[in-house]
């Protein structure tokens, strides 16, 4: 029972009464010395509320030097009956002050005569002793406490002059009191903390942390807390300090700020019922913000949580403070001012009162964003891994070191005829084999060679599906712990490639085929046009039979234009087309063209009026004989439904680009024009626009299907324009390199005398009688020498006897062919003795041109050969060997 309740006990109303209204201090305590309950009195004398009181001894009342006298009253009262003892003391009031009272106590017992409690009247008295006696007892009792107290006490002036220091200066610091009495005390301090010293010194900062130096060089960390001390006009006088050692505490501090920078985390605190929060110096640094950027109310958390998380964190922080069984931990995003994002992690604990109400919410963040996208980037891979195996076309099966299977794809299901869940925990060899199973288990890393045995995969159904097998081994931590099987289906595979097989054999036999009948056509129509050449370049023909002869000449040139047309759209549509790059003038291949065409536009007493930019360069590098072929197509188009007025070319200079020049080019005519509702299928193979005229004309309708197919091969683009006025307007664009000259090429100045100096010794090799006769008749026409080889045998037997200039050699001869002959010709002859050697050939497919120049051969023309195209080359070479000669 405690003593109220004992002295409650009693109940006697007039002692409560006494006890309350008395003029003099009253105190109850029990036998242990511990005060029970103070009256009025009580509390204004000495200051002491009763709660206080309570919570007090009596020996705490007193000054430490009487307590003696004062235990040993206590120790008579015990041992003797009588109920009054008396003592005068002095007792240290609330304020620290020394008020001397006279103690009167009585020790009452209960029936049985046991000590019971005491009672302490306490009478406030004079000094018994003089002044000076009392100010020698206060100068002892100080003298007491500096000289014991552990802590450092030191007086100093408002300059920083010492007055005073306790000798506790000397364990702390190892310096006697008199060495530094009368020194300035920032001589001690640390040179890092003189400017926090000085801005807080004089400000009445309760407690200073700061660093002072020991008599041994280091320094020791101390935490003093101030007193300023004022005159009655309220002038500083002093400065009062009493400062401890606190270097392990700020060690410990120190590396528990280290710790939590290197695990880049930081702490806080909210009192919820101060309606504050505090953060530890390294959540600033992890948030990378200064103290002033956030308010001191708990709401500054929620401010540095990204605005799509704030709900989710809100959340958090509710459950945890209504004592709910929520996660302890939340990971969030930091919005950062720059825009970037960190990853942090928060942890709390909340300290509840007894009502279940949040006091206060301890926690730490702890910046992720490292780990987070390590894990993101390792969600990412498993994503991008768990996608590759599950979209994959082909079948992916992954085991472990002894062959189990420990998962697949749906395609591997598909391909066994086994489900996921059937397949799993099975041995690999189930379904290709116990050797290839020992092949892959043996060392797959170091024997690419085992993926080759598995050719095939057993299916539920006991049928083997032909595969493409992969094998790749799992490595994880340098130690390979399994193998993956990656297997395609060949069967759809195989069945392509059978009909890839049989659709290139189709069309190498149409190459033949093509080249074959291009060879036995143009063979004999080199005889048909040669010979008409010749009767009406040659001979003296009446009307009639020079009518015939040019019916014949212009049939043949038609069925050629035929034989062309089938050809290039044949070579153009198998992609086998290659455009030759040399250098060339736009205008003179515009030229040529007018040239060409020119007679049939005079028949029709056509004009056709040329108009080139003057912004052109003059030498470009593209495929000559293309764009004349596109132009020829155009421009004989232009011509052939034109009856009246003429047909014009214009080019113009386009767009330059990457060292690229693009051209175009537009041909206008005054004809029939073409209606709009048949534009669309203009470029269309095998398409002729007589079908919607009155008049048919001749051709295979391939000639702008070439042209267009010719066009993109040159990058560029060709259609009809639709207008109003009479005819068509057809434009195209190609592109061609820039020359890194800009100089068109100079031809040979040679006069025409000079090459008419003498005949030039020319070799015919050929093996077919038409053709011979017709060549050796056109050459000895230009007035040069003529010899005949029919085979390449005769040709190299000829060279041996006879020096020659230039031999036209056929492709194809018995014995040995003309590429034979031209090769063992390049490789046994001096150069300077080798003739010209020009291929003549009835091929004209893909690829011939460039086997004759690979074999040796300067140049290449192809059957049925017209005069003015021999004496072109023929002049082409003469000019080269006089220009050799000098």
């Amino acid at each position: 029972m405690s003593l109220l309740m004992k002295i409650n006990s009693n109940g006697e109303p007039v002692f409560e009464q006494v006890f309350n209204l008395a003029p003099n201090a009253i105190a109850l305590a029990g036998i242990d010395g511990k005060i029970g309950k103070v009256n009025e009195a009580f509390t204004q004398t000495l200051g002491y509320s009763q709660q206080m009181a309570a919570e007090m001894t009596l020996e705490q009342l007193v000054l430490p030097e009487d307590l003696q006298s004062f235990r040993t009253c206590l120790e008579e009262a015990h041992l003797q009956n009588e109920r009054n003892h008396e003592l005068e003391i002095r007792c240290i009031s609330n304020n620290g002050s020394l008020i001397w009272k006279a103690i009167k106590f009585s020790l009452v017992r209960d029936g049985n005569g046991d000590p019971h409690y005491f009672i302490l009247h306490l009478t406030t008295i004079s000094p018994p002793k003089g002044k000076e006696q009392k100010l020698e007892g206060i100068d002892h009792w100080y003298d007491l406490i500096f000289k014991n107290a552990r802590d450092i006490i030191t007086l100093v002036n408002p300059d920083g002059t010492i007055e005073y220091l306790s000798p506790s200066i000397c364990d702390l610091l190892g310096y006697d009191p008199e060495e530094l009495v009368g020194k300035n005390s920032n001589e001690l301090n640390h040179p890092e903390d003189m400017a926090m010293l000085q801005s807080v010194i004089l400000s009445d900062q309760p407690t200073l942390t700061y660093r002072a130096r020991h008599k041994n060089g280091t320094y020791v960390w101390l935490e003093t807390a101030t007193k300023l001390i004022h005159d009655a006009e309220g002038r500083l006088q002093k400065i009062l300090g009493i400062g401890r050692d606190v270097t392990e505490r700020k060690t410990y501090q120190d590396s528990l700020a280290e710790a939590q920078h290197i695990a880049a985390l930081g702490s806080w605190e909210i009192d919820f019922l101060e309606e504050k929060i505090a953060f530890s110096e390294e959540f600033y640094r992890i948030y990378q913000i200064s103290k002033s950027d956030l308010p001191s109310d708990p709401t500054a958390l929620v401010i540095l949580v990204h605005p799509e998380d704030r709900g989710q964190f809100q959340t958090f922080i509710n459950q945890a403070k209504q004592l709910r069984q929520g996660p302890t931990s939340l990971e969030f995003r930091n919005l950062q001012s720059d825009g970037t994002v960190k990853y942090m992690q928060i942890r709390v604990s909340v300290l509840f009162d007894e009502e279940g109400k949040p006091i206060k919410m301890s926690g730490t963040t702890q910046d992720i964003t490292e780990r987070k996208k390590a894990e993101l980037n390792l969600q990412e891979s498993v994503e991008r891994y768990t996608s590759l195996k599950k979209y994959n076309h082909d079948a992916v099966i992954s085991l472990d070191v002894k062959g189990t299977i420990i998962n697949t794809n749906d395609m591997a299901a598909k391909l066994t005829g086994f489900s996921i869940s059937e397949m799993r925990g099975e041995n690999i060899s189930k379904f290709i084999g116990e050797q290839n199973v020992a092949r892959i288990l043996s060392g797959v890393i170091e024997d690419v060679t085992a993926e080759r045995h598995i050719n095939a995969i057993k299916h539920k159904d006991g049928a083997e599906i032909e595969v493409l097998a992969t094998i790749a081994p799992i490595i994880i931590n340098k130690k390979n712990v399994g193998y993956y099987v990656i297997a395609k289906d060949m069967t759809e595979q195989k069945t392509l490639l059978i009909a890839k097989e049989a659709a290139e054999k189709t069309n190498k036999a149409k190459s033949e085929f093509l080249a074959m009948m291009s060879h036995e056509i143009r063979t004999p129509m080199n005889g048909v046009i040669g010979m008409t050449d010749l009767l009406l370049h040659t001979t003296e023909l009446d009307e009639e039979q020079k009518e015939y002869v040019q019916i014949i000449h212009k049939s043949g040139n038609t069925l050629i234009t035929i034989i062309n047309d089938i050809l290039d759209f044949s070579k153009i549509e198998a992609g086998k087309t290659v455009l030759q790059q040399q250098a060339m003038d736009i205008r003179d291949c515009i030229s040529e063209t007018r040239d060409i065409l020119f007679a049939k536009a005079q028949e029709k007493n056509l004009s056709i009026d040329i108009s080139v930019s003057p912004k052109i360069p003059y030498t470009l590098i593209g495929d000559y004989d293309r764009i004349k072929q596109i132009l020829l197509n155009l421009l004989s188009n232009a011509i052939k439904f034109t009856y009246n007025g003429g047909v014009s070319i214009v080019v113009e200079n386009g767009m330059s680009e990457c060292k690229r020049r693009q051209l175009q080019f537009t041909i206008k005519d005054t004809g029939i024009g073409i209606p709009k509702e048949k534009l669309e299928h203009l470029f269309n193979p095998f398409y002729q626009l007589d079908s919607f005229m009155t008049r048919k004309s001749e051709g295979t309708g391939l000639g702008l299907a070439i042209s267009k197919k010719l066009v993109g091969l040159m990058d560029g683009d060709i259609w009809v324009e639709h207008t109003d006025e009479l005819g068509a307007t057809f434009v195209c664009t190609i592109w061609l390199k820039e020359h890194e000259q800009a100089a068109a090429l100079t031809p040979f100045s040679i006069g025409e005398d000079m090459i008419k100096q003498r005949p030039l010794n020319i070799l015919i090799a050929e093996d077919n009688e038409i053709n011979q006769i017709t060549l050796r008749k056109m050459i000895e026409k230009m007035g040069h020498n003529t010899s005949i080889a029919e085979n390449g045998n005769q040709v190299i037997r000829a060279l041996a006897y006879e020096s020659y200039d230039i031999i036209f050699m056929d492709i194809r001869m018995p014995e040995l062919s003309g590429l034979e002959a031209t090769k063992q010709i390049k490789a046994n002859m001096p150069p300077e003795k080798t003739p010209f050697i020009i291929a003549v050939t009835a091929n004209a497919l893909m690829g011939d041109r460039e086997k004759c120049l690979e074999a040796g051969m300067d140049d290449y023309i192809s059957k049925p050969i017209k005069s003015g195209i021999l004496f072109e080359m023929i002049e082409k070479y003469e000019r080269k060997l006089l220009h050799m000669r000098g």
